[in-house]
């Protein structure tokens, strides 16, 4: 009976297989999930999108495979592998460069195409490159066929916990607390430094692979302190920061006269420092259509924070303000740049749904602004969810919800299955629109019948929208093709795949002019 494991191996060697194993595997799982979020400010976090990279690294992987196998069938020289991963490594520095292009190149093409164009390009070559890794070394580890199932699955779980490591790294440390650029560069870095110890350690050369290495490595290290670093002609960049929920940046322009909220590079909010005034109208129709239908406003609670605008106006009118708020870093950020009074607030940093199910005090008035890019959170606009809404309002209270949506019959699914969800749970319902920008305004609730208590205080506007919130406050749509949507549910949710267009329109809309900052 032959020995399982190949005896010309030293053991020395042999660990430094399973380190390889392990550092591909967790270099796979960062790759996939950082891609996402690589590509988030230009094609969105929509399931198109992380169906495309799934996709891309599925078949990324099973190429690897195939092609790792046929390889050690052909040679055992461990130095094809590791060129393999060198490739890998100097491919994903290169990624850092090209994204912003490739990305903004498939914005051209529907969203589902344009995503996997961009996830293919972008990461399937150093995909399939790490993943030759694991049937090249179990060729390479075995030389009877006795023990090849015991090396089969040390080596599959040792790089499964590899990948494991991975995504805890990825997802609790180098997404919050470094810019994307920089821990794809890591990465690069250290598949390179795997690739440097095994030609330095066990082939002893000093020639041109650890000439190249050094290059790429290098080269890499220099990109990894000025990737985050973006010069602009008329913005002045006052913060740049990563997060759970996409990078934080807050620009200014030259003249100092507006200061621009941007997550993912998409502008989110716009601010006036000198007149302490929010330059977005969307931020006066929250606050002020609550106010105009309900009654007295003693206590509110504000899902999601934005940059704490609308929750300060509530606040400076002596309401009392609860907020439920997914993303830490950006209080902070509010609290330095956009005038936000932590202590004039109650902030609970959760997910609204979890928030919303174990509440239980009561609200005249619910905002949700839960809103990134080109469509807020899917789970928060079911009918559970506004059920759960509906459960902390007050009789007479209302719900103020920021949306986009287009009325246009064949792509109103989304508005009329909003309008019909929201049916489906209260007595009456609203929508304010008018403006060309696709801003929907619902307001849900048990009076009857809703109208104004009051009138609008348009002179707390500033100067540079007033007239379009006057317009979107006076403005109501009196049809919504209801029969054009569904009841939302959270066992069926259909809203980003019938909705897939409009997003795209809006996000490529919002994608243009960050272009232009």
């Amino acid at each position: 009976m032959g020995s399982a494991s190949n005896p010309t191996l030293s053991t020395g060697l042999r660990r430094y297989l399973y380190v390889t194993a392990a550092f591909t595997g967790a270099a796979i799982m960062i790759v996939e999930i950082l891609g996402a979020k690589m590509l988030s400010p230009y094609v969105g976090l929509s399931h198109f999108v992380w169906t495309a990279q799934i996709a891309v690294t599925l078949v990324a992987l099973a190429c690897g495979y195939y092609v790792g196998g046929r390889l050690a069938d052909r040679t055992q020289q461990l130095a094809s592998l590791y060129w393999a991963i060198l490739a890998a490594a100097a491919y994903l520095a290169v990624t850092v460069l090209i994204c912003k292009p490739v990305a903004y190149w498939c914005l051209d093409f529907r969203l589902a195409i344009g995503s996997l164009l961009a996830s293919t390009i972008l990461f399937f070559v150093p995909l399939a490159l790490l993943a030759m890794t694991g049937p090249f070394l179990i060729r390479v580890v075995t030389s009877s066929v006795v023990g090849v199932g015991g090396n089969v699955g040390r080596l599959t779980s040792i790089g499964t916990l590899g990948s494991f490591v991975g995504t805890l790294v990825i997802g609790y440390l180098l997404i919050p607390f470094f810019p994307n650029s920089i821990t794809m560069y890591l990465t690069s870095i250290a598949l390179l430094l795997i690739c440097a110890g095994y030609f330095a350690i066990f082939r002893r050369t000093t020639a041109v692979p650890l000439i190249v290495i050094a290059i790429v490595g290098i080269s890499a290290w220099f990109g990894a302190q000025f990737a985050s670093k973006t010069t602009y002609q008329r913005f002045v960049e006052r913060y740049f920061g990563n997060s759970h929920f996409g990078q934080i940046q807050v620009l200014d322009r030259s003249d100092g006269s507006i200061r621009y909220y941007l997550n993912d590079f998409l502008v989110q909010n716009t601010y006036d420092p000198e007149r302490k005034q929010s330059v977005s109208q969307f931020t006066y129709l929250l606050s002020g259509l609550a106010r105009a239908y309900v009654t007295n406003i003693n206590d509110v609670l504000c899902i999601g924070l934005g940059v704490g605008i609308v929750p300060m106006d509530f606040a400076s009118h002596g309401a009392q303000v609860d907020v439920a708020e997914i993303n830490p870093a950006i209080v902070p950020v509010g609290a330095k740049y956009f005038g936000l009074d932590t202590n004039k607030l109650h902030i609970t940093i959760d997910d609204a749904r979890h928030f919303l199910n174990k509440c239980d005090k009561k609200y005249d008035a619910v905002i949700l602004d839960a809103f990134l890019g080109d469509s807020s959170p899917s789970h928060l606009m079911t009918h559970e969810a506004f059920s759960s809404i509906r459960r902390v309002l007050r009789p007479g209270g209302a719900l103020v919800i920021n949306s986009f949506g287009n009325l246009e019959p064949g792509h109103d699914f989304f508005v009329a299955s909003l309008d019909r969800t929201l049916k489906s749970v209260f007595a009456n319902v609203h929508l304010h629109t008018a403006t060309s920008d696709g801003g929907m305004f619902f307001v849900a609730s048990d009076r009857s019948p809703l109208e104004f208590v009051r009138r609008p205080d348009l002179q707390s506007i500033h100067p540079m929208v007033v007239d379009d919130a006057e317009a979107s406050f006076s403005h109501i749509v009196e049809t919504v093709h209801d029969e054009n949507g569904l009841v939302l549910t959270d066992n069926y949710n259909p809203a980003e795949f019938y909705d897939a267009k409009n997003r795209e329109e809006i996000r490529h809309s919002l994608a243009m002019h960050a272009k232009d900052l």
